[in-house]
């Protein structure tokens, strides 16, 4: 489940910063805690190259007073600042890897079974899928 949440959660990244190697997704589910951690090279001002893997020494001192140059910045990202419609399509997405995992648990429970006459009760009918064998 945990890796079903950091997929989603780097498609999400992915999306807004189209890269996503730099970023560092810690998911504590004994806490229920989630950081997503941007990390950055810092280079002189006026010398970045690449935004996506570089940060201005002035902006990285904000951060953390004692960084220097050539050292590496971690940014913590909250989930909030991605905006409300990068947030709406990770948890549709969420919710879609979700349900697909659940198909494939009820799948894996009955392959070994075809052929065999069981009984069950339907407690849920959607358009052309039936759950709820019990």
């Amino acid at each position: 489940m945990m890796h079903i949440l950091e997929d989603v959660i780097r498609g999400m990244i992915l999306k807004e910063f189209e890269d996503d190697s730099n970023f560092d997704i810690i998911i504590n589910p004994d806490k229920g805690d989630l950081e997503i951690w941007r990390n950055r090279t810092i280079v002189s001002d006026g010398e970045v190259e690449d935004p996506l893997t570089e940060i201005e020494y002035s902006q990285a001192i904000k951060i953390e007073p004692d960084f220097e140059l050539g050292e590496e910045a971690s940014e913590e990202l909250k989930i909030e600042n991605f905006g409300r419609r990068a947030i709406l399509s990770m948890r549709q997405n969420l919710v879609g890897k979700i349900q697909e995992l659940e198909k494939d648990s009820i799948y894996k429970k009955y392959k070994d079974r075809v052929g065999d006459i069981i009984t069950g009760e339907v407690y849920q009918i959607w358009k052309r899928e039936i759950s709820g064998f019990g």
